[in-house]
């Protein structure tokens, strides 16, 4: 193999299957699934009826390559609820895309036209693998930033060279992040646009955790605060979907908004490779868009599974409760194994999978993160339950020498 795909690492769910391959899951008991971000909650009951159904003529002609007008006002009205007073004109501030992964790609190819060859990407580490693969597989140079960090006020895009910056063409950020679930504040943005201001690079935010948090405030969009802070969206563009929003990930519906002239320019690309979008899964995604009430319900079980789940855990990790999102980032250091031991051995004696922090790292960082695992409270609050008590039976297991000391910590 030669040429960019060759400088990425295997995706991390195909590193995982590999890692557990030749482990049987521990006899008698139901495998429980912590590995991989895949809501379980239940769909909104309109887009399976929509699905279900395929009207006349609705697939006699090729999809709209920036989505219907219905879907484009629904998002639109759907984010000026959400994070006002920031107000997009659905014409050309918004496009659809098949899930997010494919218009990260999108982007990064359009910013890519008018960059320098030796252009940067910055991006969190660890984080999402797509940012990685969309900067490799579009020739630009790589540049992580710690997405570890407690702080959200801007700091760790200050910690970034000047030289970087200077030839930086796009800077990815997650909030709420993944796997911290922090979520970036004003100051943090004020940063940031600050930055791109100076530097005349494109900042592209994914969202798509955004629906998912623990206190009374949502999330700061990034929208919302351009908006707060009186800028334009010149060199922005937000990503979401309704994978998280709505348990829906199979759709493979989400959406770019922001800089009217970049998404131009994106749809341009996308008319080329295939980008539209099936009529159905558009209108499904109106209804979708339109319906709060299913993301009400499905967040209360989210903050129902922080609070009995967690604390069980806590018993055997350490522990942070996130600010948004449903990963747990644990620490497994007292336990003296690896992350790859840990969870061979997790899977083995509990039929527990929990996903290595050292796949989620970037290839261009630092050591990868290997005392670290990641937990994906995505099932019913009985199995996260289950999965605790598993979790902290294996910890008890493990040599004394090994092991948390329950009683002084």
């Amino acid at each position: 193999m030669t040429g960019p795909l060759k400088k990425l690492p295997i995706y991390p769910v195909q590193r995982l299957t590999a890692l557990v391959a030749d482990v049987p899951p521990a006899h008698g008991l139901t495998p429980i699934l912590f590995s991989v971000g895949e809501p379980r909650h239940a769909q909104p009951a309109a887009v399976g009826e929509i699905m279900g159904r395929c009207p006349p003529g609705s697939l006699g002609a090729y999809p709209s390559v920036v989505g219907s007008p219905a879907l484009r006002e629904a998002i639109a009205a759907w984010l000026g609820r959400r994070f006002a007073p920031a107000v997009v004109d659905p014409a050309c501030e918004v496009q659809v895309v098949n899930g997010t992964r494919e218009g990260l790609f999108s982007l990064t190819r359009t910013v890519l036209d008018s960059s320098p060859p030796d252009a940067y990407v910055v991006y969190p580490n660890p984080g999402y693998a797509v940012y990685e693969g969309a900067t490799v597989l579009n020739g630009l140079r790589s540049w992580v930033y710690d997405s570890t960090t407690a702080s959200r006020h801007g700091e760790v895009f200050l910690s970034v060279p000047e030289h970087v910056w200077a030839r930086t063409a796009l800077l990815f950020v997650c909030s709420p992040d993944n796997p911290m679930g922090g979520v970036q504040q004003l100051d943090a943005w004020r940063t940031i646009f600050e930055l791109s201001d100076q530097h005349g690079f494109t900042v592209v935010v994914d969202e798509c955790y955004s629906e998912i948090y623990t206190g009374d405030e949502p999330p700061l969009g990034a929208l919302q605060a351009a908006t707060l802070l009186g800028r334009s969206f010149e060199r922005l563009v937000v990503l979401s979907s309704l994978s998280k929003r709505s348990n829906v990930p199979g759709l493979r519906s989400g959406f770019m908004a922001g800089d009217r002239a970049i998404l131009t320019q994106a749809a341009r690309l996308r008319s080329y490779n295939g980008g539209g979008m099936n009529p159905v899964v558009d209108a499904a995604s109106v209804a979708a868009w339109n319906d709060e009430a299913h993301v009400q319900d499905s967040r209360e079980k989210y903050r129902e599974k922080y609070r009995h789940v967690i604390p069980l855990m806590q018993r055997a990790l350490t522990i942070a409760t996130p600010d948004a999102g449903f990963f747990l980032w644990a620490d497994i250091a007292r336990t003296g194994l690896s992350d790859e031991e840990f969870t061979r051995q997790l899977y083995a004696q509990q039929s527990v999978l929990v996903m290595p922090g050292s796949y989620l790292s970037s290839a261009f960082g630092p050591e990868p993160i290997r005392q670290r695992v990641r937990i994906a409270l995505v099932a019913a609050l009985e199995e996260c339950m289950e999965g605790a008590r598993r979790l902290q039976a294996f910890v008890d297991s493990l040599e004394p020498a090994q092991s948390l000391n329950l009683e002084t910590a």
